[in-house]
């Protein structure tokens, strides 16, 4: 899920123009060599294994909430964060749709060194959305979103992530949280339109209602999207807004480390994502890494919200430039 807004100039508030939205295979990197960079003890991001989340996410069905693959998707992610030396807080998060659908959401929370003071906070979606509406085909409209890359790509860079974590000990405080009932805004097709806050609704709720009282973090980085080949990373509307140094950092970063044609110097569009409400409603610093294609016509990858958003448009080479570009951050920062 997403929201674009295409001026770039207008920051007063209430916002003026949104267009609804929210983002693949094996292939070659389009990226050029990865160049060799001192590290300090940076564990190597493995990109298969990452795919391989990616993959055990989608063997579960479609992860909309109120189903059972949702329950049983929710017990695997605790459950991995557990495995990889995590304490695990599983936030029951009952929050009210477009459509007054009452939703049994989870945020699911990883913390590593819960005891640091100090804390970096890293995020993604892990439902799925229930309606393919911008589908080409009319007969697909109403049918689940598979939701390989809007969604499954960003939390399958975080596992890998968490298992690094587990393995060597970065000697600060991270948080992976895992959000939900991201994308069950109102869709294209409904004969009233909610307002914009029908999207992520856990985000939401984990802003008013932290997993601890007074929960603080340095910084937050949301994944959204971050699996589809060749992918391109603008630099976000709202994540320039609020924390232009770390969008400034994350991408030095990234290029630094040679994946500078998927961190992309090019601002992009305002998105009303999970982001937006850490910065608005929690007080936290937070960007977003999230593909961004101008020249499409949703402004996303090409199969947003449809039914061909499948494991076969994920390509490791996208996940490993996100997950290694996030993991020597963690240890370098």
């Amino acid at each position: 899920m997403a929201i674009i807004l295409r001026s770039m100039v207008c920051m007063s508030f209430p916002l003026t123009f949104f267009l609804m939205a929210c983002t693949g295979g094996n292939s070659v990197p389009k990226t050029t060599p990865v160049v060799e960079v001192k590290e300090n003890k940076v564990p190597l991001f493995n990109a298969d294994s990452a795919y391989q989340y990616v993959a055990g996410q989608m063997a579960f069905g479609n992860r909309i909430p109120n189903t059972e693959a949702h329950a049983r998707t929710a017990q695997w992610l605790a459950s991995e964060l557990r495995r990889h030396g995590a304490e695990v807080i599983v936030q029951e998060a009952p929050v009210t749709a477009y459509d007054n659908t009452v939703l049994n959401a989870q945020n699911i929370i990883g913390q590593f060194n819960p005891e640091k003071k100090d804390r970096v906070l890293l995020l993604a979606h892990w439902d799925s959305r229930p309606f393919a509406d911008y589908d080409k085909n009319p007969a697909n409209i109403k049918k689940p979103v598979p939701g390989a890359n809007d969604g499954a790509s960003g939390v399958g860079v975080l596992l890998e992530i968490a298992r690094l974590l587990g393995k060597e000990n970065p000697g600060k405080g991270i948080d992976i949280m895992f959000v939900d009932a991201e994308d069950y805004g109102t869709p294209s097709f409904a004969t009233s339109q909610a307002g914009d806050n029908t999207w992520a609704l856990g985000t939401q709720y984990w802003a008013r209602r932290p997993h601890k009282p007074g929960y603080r973090a340095k910084y937050a980085i949301l994944l959204d999207m971050v699996g589809a080949r060749n992918a391109t990373f603008l630099k976000e509307g709202f994540s320039n807004h609020y924390a232009s140094y770390l969008v400034d950092k994350v991408w030095k970063t990234g290029q630094k480390l040679g994946y500078s044609s998927y961190f992309v110097e090019k601002k992009g569009g305002y998105i009303n994502d999970d982001h937006y409400y850490v910065n608005t409603m929690a007080r936290i610093p937070a960007i977003d890494i999230i593909h961004l294609d101008p020249d499409s016509e949703t402004g996303f990858f090409p199969y947003w919200h449809t039914v061909d958003d499948t494991l076969d448009k994920i390509d490791p080479a996208t996940l490993e430039a996100v997950g290694r570009t996030v993991t020597y951050l963690l240890y370098n920062d």
